[in-house]
Order: structure tokens, then C-alpha cells, then sequence
């Protein structure tokens, strides 16, 4: 696992042992960034990586050029190598780590008033739903305006309504997919029911 571009690029990233933590294939974070860039969404961004594991996700976009990330996760192993591979690649200054629950942390950051131009989510593919469903309207709350989400799923997940967000795609490789919720055109309408195969 490695990061793909940028200033961080080609540096070795850890990932935390075991089954509990399943890593964003390497194909799967080449295409979403590079849809990302291609809308100028990436340089300057504020994220949000919530269910973070190996921080990958988070480190791709501030190696970019985002601006600061906040990242979310509760499980000990993972917190100590998210902290690992954002030094190993010296972006621990633009980073914040919150060793909480995500619906918690979630809470906290709304009731900061913060807002993200980019929110990054990746729960357990068994429990996704459920985990999503347990935030209820907390993303729409953090996602500026022309900010998007992107959910990552078991391909056919059938994931819950997100309050206050408009599902606009889903890009499926392999047995992944992604779910991207905006709040204010970001793909705009002639690619709301887009899907890749």
C-alpha cells in the first residue's frame, strides 16, 4: 500500500493486522482521486476520513494538496498506525487524529461548527448500514456547500438515506463500491443515476 501521487507519493504506507481493518485497493483510490482532481475538488480541501484504518485515504488527499484533515477511528491498533504512516510521511502538522466512536466524533465537530469540502466514510462492509444509519443527519451538518461524500461499500450494498444529502453516483470496480452525496451540484445532474461497471 502505497501513497499514488503528490508530495507524499510512492512512500510506503502501514496497515493495521488482522481482518478488521480492510484496506481501499490501489485501483479503487487511483480512480477516485483522480475524479476528484479532475473537479478541482482536492487542492485546498478540508477532510474528513471517518472509519480511517490506515489513514490511507486522508494521507492521498493532504499528499494532494488538501489543505487539513481530520481523521476518525476508534480501534487502538489502527489509531497507532494512522499515527505511524502520517509521520512516516510528514503530514502530521495538516492532521488531526480523534480516537473516538464516528457518531461521536461526528457530534463533536458539528457542534464545533466545522465543515469539510471533502468526508471520506468507510465502515465495516458487514455493518455498514448500521453504521451509517447511527449518524443520522451529522454528515449533511459538516459538508460545506459543494462538498462531497463518498461512502465505500460491499458492491450491492444497500445503504440508508443520509438526511439533507442527494445520492448523486456509485462507481463500482470489483467487489468495492463508492457512493458520493453532495449537498449543492457538484456532478450535476446529467450524472445523478451515472454507474461504472
Amino acid at each position: 500500500m502505497r501513497v499514488i501521487a503528490g508530495e507524499a507519493g510512492g512512500l510506503g504506507l502501514e496497515a493495521p493486522r488482522g481482518l478488521a481493518t480492510r484496506p481501499t485497493s490501489a485501483r479503487l483510490k487511483e480512480s477516485l482521486f483522480a475524479m476528484l482532481e479532475s473537479r478541482g475538488l482536492v487542492q485546498e480541501a478540508r477532510v474528513l476520513d471517518v472509519f480511517a484504518g490506515s489513514g490511507q485515504l486522508a494521507i492521498e488527499a493532504l499528499s494532494r494538496g488538501a489543505r487539513a484533515a481530520v481523521l476518525v477511528e476508534s480501534a487502538r491498533p489502527a489509531l497507532a498506525v494512522i499515527r505511524r504512516n502520517l509521520a512516516h510521511c510528514r503530514l502530521e502538522t495538516r492532521a488531526k487524529v480523534l480516537a473516538r466512536p464516528a457518531a461521536r466524533a461526528l457530534g463533536e465537530l458539528a457542534a464545533a461548527g466545522c465543515v469539510f469540502d471533502l468526508i471520506f466514510m468507510d465502515p465495516p462492509y458487514e455493518t455498514a448500514a448500521a453504521e451509517l444509519a447511527k449518524l443520522a443527519g451529522l454528515p449533511s451538518r459538516l459538508l460545506a456547500d459543494g462538498g462531497l461524500l463518498i461512502v465505500e461499500s460491499a458492491r450491492g450494498t444497500e445503504l440508508p438515506g443520509l438526511p439533507g444529502l442527494l445520492p448523486v453516483r456509485d462507481c463500482q470496480q470489483g467487489g468495492q463500491m463508492l457512493s458520493f452525496y453532495e449537498r449543492a451540484g457538484v456532478f450535476g445532474a446529467s450524472m445523478a443515476d451515472a454507474s461504472d461497471g
